[in-house]
């Protein structure tokens, strides 16, 4: 198990958490079973930015984001160089720091197209 500690977030752990996440599997994912409910409209199929992630620490042990990914990132909510989309995360052995911005962008939800 890998320890990611998750920076507080009004909504979602307002004390924050840290939680034993499970290695080869995403980070959003992670976060669900742990009852962290970040948003992931395309249900992790890489298709939206709902899951965006910022990570504090551990951002260069993860393996590099792909094209679609870095696409989709673009359209993020306060993207930041160690933004990632928590469904593209995979959990390896390294200690992850994150924060789940307080804002996200459902194109969907919000009438975008």
């Amino acid at each position: 198990m890998t320890q990611v500690i998750v920076l507080p977030h009004i909504e979602l752990c307002p004390d924050g958490a840290v939680i034993d996440a499970r290695q080869g599997e995403s980070l959003c994912q992670n976060l669900l079973e742990n009852g962290i409910a970040i948003e992931h409209a395309c249900e992790m199929s890489c298709a939206c930015t709902t899951c965006h992630v910022i990570v504090r620490e551990g951002f260069a042990d993860l393996d590099p984001s792909d094209e679609v990914e870095d696409d989709l990132l673009d359209k993020a909510w306060g993207l930041e160089p160690n933004s990632r989309l928590s469904c593209q995360v995979i959990v390896n052995t390294a200690l992850l720091v994150i924060e789940i911005p307080r804002y996200s962008i459902n194109m969907t939800k919000e009438g975008h197209r």
